[in-house]
């Protein structure tokens, strides 16, 4: 096959914080992973379905976590999350009762039709991380790592720390995917100079950056963004195309904004009387998102004005923004081909929620994306980094500038003064971690069982998300006690391994509760 004008790297970070609360019979935050699970992950999985049944050549790239991979092979958060559909099942069968006749019958219908389609799915995969594994086997998904619980590696305080994380990614990966990783994810593609030598240390080839991070490298990319480029030691670096990422994420002109779109802020838990929509709340009754949202965008109009939502006009919208974004591919591979002197790459980063979570009818655009690019194969062709590097393996030796993807583009988001408290203490027990792998470093039995807690504890502690939520504003309470209570189980099996005074009930339960990483070697700290 020829080679097209140009290609399209299509990338779905795909994250979620560690959040399991076996001690509550209900958690509020839970919620996060199950209406990922209803609303991006299913979804994606029945997309790549229907693309591989219908022999669509494409491929996609997600990065997922391991704090997400951790909690969707959980059997707690499974069996609840089953619990769940149970629930919306029961609803469903008074809304399709209470809405016949109505403007919202063809809605609820929908809604219908999706959660079978959902248990469907639910009941073919052992877990979605099965599901997902199965797509990269048959070469149709690249699937990359993530460091540890999604730090920013920047803050860490020590290279030691950074290294732990990138080790713990790659052991989680090997656990979950059955083999090891070739690419990672930056957690909020944040990098500094030197975070390439700890990748290779492990084999890592490439990573993902924002746009900047590559446009003012030294020297200046002559390629722009439009091809990788090589740290001194040989690990590639991909940027992010600003243009493709305005057009999708812009709150002005992106495709998400469309009047005929599901509105996400309008929901029947706050729609319908309160007495019929109790027993389907959480214990506490408190009015909130059920998940089933009967209205669309409409236009800048009030909540209570909003048109109801018509499932195939938002269907046909989306088949129109895959075909109008295909065609601005196209033109921009024919303008960049000169320039760039081969095939441009164009590098397409997205978080893997706005599919179908915020935007919610992202997974129907994104089949279709794949269906249209299929047509035209000689235009623009979706590929890989690994694929796209064995191609073109002669590229220009840089250095990138440092740099994140957050607002501002560096690092403001998570370093300001509604979050800068938490560093003094991640830095003190990280550097006591570290003291810990050296001081003990053949434990077994109780110590050793302690010493992998500890590094799961300070992992969970260091997890980006808990600085980002603060910044926003947003469920700071349960992000700020998340951080509190990690860093004290985290000192207090300190000093319990210090004073050689371990409390054999208290471990067992932070076991039971923080179990991520059940592969842990604290040994990744030394």
């Amino acid at each position: 096959m020829t080679s097209p004008r140009g290609y399209l790297l299509l990338v779905l970070h795909a994250h979620l914080p560690f959040v399991r609360h076996p001690e509550h019979e209900e958690f509020l935050e839970e919620n996060w992973l199950f209406e990922a699970l209803d609303e991006t992950y299913y979804p994606l999985l029945d997309m790549l379905d229907r693309l591989a049944n219908d022999r669509i050549p494409f491929v996609v790239t997600m990065s997922m976590t391991p704090p997400l991979c951790e909690m969707l092979i959980d059997p707690l958060l499974r069996q609840r999350y089953r619990r769940r559909l149970d629930r919306m099942d029961g609803l469903l069968a008074l809304e399709s009762a209470r809405t016949e006749g109505s403007d919202l019958e063809p809605v609820v219908a929908m809604y219908a039709a999706r959660y079978a389609a959902i248990r469907t799915i639910a009941d073919r995969w052992e877990s979605p991380v099965a599901g997902f594994r199965h797509f990269q086997d048959q070469g149709l998904l690249e699937i990359v790592t993530c460091p540890g619980t999604h730090p920013v590696l920047p803050f860490c305080a020590t290279d030691a720390g950074r290294r732990a994380h990138v080790r713990v990614a790659v052991q989680n990966y090997l656990k979950h995917f059955g083999r090891r990783p070739t690419g990672v994810w930056l957690p909020e593609c944040a990098y500094a100079p030197g975070t390439e030598d700890i990748l290779a240390e492990v084999g890592l080839d490439y990573f993902f950056l924002d746009t900047h991070g590559v446009l003012y490298a030294a020297p200046r990319p002559r390629r722009g963004v439009y091809a990788p480029v090589y740290c001194p030691n040989g690990i590639a670096a991909f940027a992010r195309d600003a243009e493709t990422s305005h057009q999708v994420w812009s709150a002005e002109s992106g495709y998400p904004g469309d009047p005929d779109y599901r509105e996400f802020y309008r929901d029947v838990g706050f729609d319908a009387e309160y007495d019929y929509v109790r027993p389907f709340l959480m214990r506490d009754g408190v009015r909130r998102n059920i998940g089933l949202k009967y209205h669309r965008v409409t236009g800048r109009v009030p909540l209570h004005r909003k048109s109801a939502y018509d499932p195939q006009a938002a269907r046909v919208k989306a088949a129109l923004h895959a075909r109008d974004f295909v065609s601005k591919r196209q033109a921009q591979a024919r303008r960049l081909e000169e320039a760039v002197g081969r095939p441009p790459l164009i590098v397409a980063p997205y978080d893997a929620e706005l599919f179908g979570h915020w935007w919610f009818e992202g997974p129907l655009f994104i089949e279709a994306l794949m269906r249209a690019l299929a047509r035209e194969p000689g235009e623009v062709r979706t590929i890989t980094a690994p694929d796209y590097l064995a191609q073109f393996p002669k590229n220009q030796e840089v250095t990138p500038l440092r740099s994140s993807w957050g607002a501002g583009g560096y690092f403001d988001v998570w370093l300001n003064d509604r979050n800068d408290w938490i560093y003094r203490h991640l830095h003190k027990a990280e550097e006591r971690m570290i003291e810990l792998a050296h001081l003990l470093p053949a434990a077994s039995g109780l110590p050793l069982r302690a010493l992998n807690q500890a590094a799961r504890e300070l992992m969970l502690a260091q997890s980006s998300d808990w600085a980002f939520i603060m910044n926003a504003g947003t469920m700071v309470e349960y992000a700020e006690k998340r951080t509190r209570d990690h860093l004290h189980n985290f000192n207090g099996i300190y000093l319990q391994l210090k004073e050689d005074r371990l409390e054999p009930a208290w471990i067992r339960e932070l076991e039971a509760r923080n179990s991520i990483f059940q592969e842990m070697d604290y040994r990744v700290f030394s």
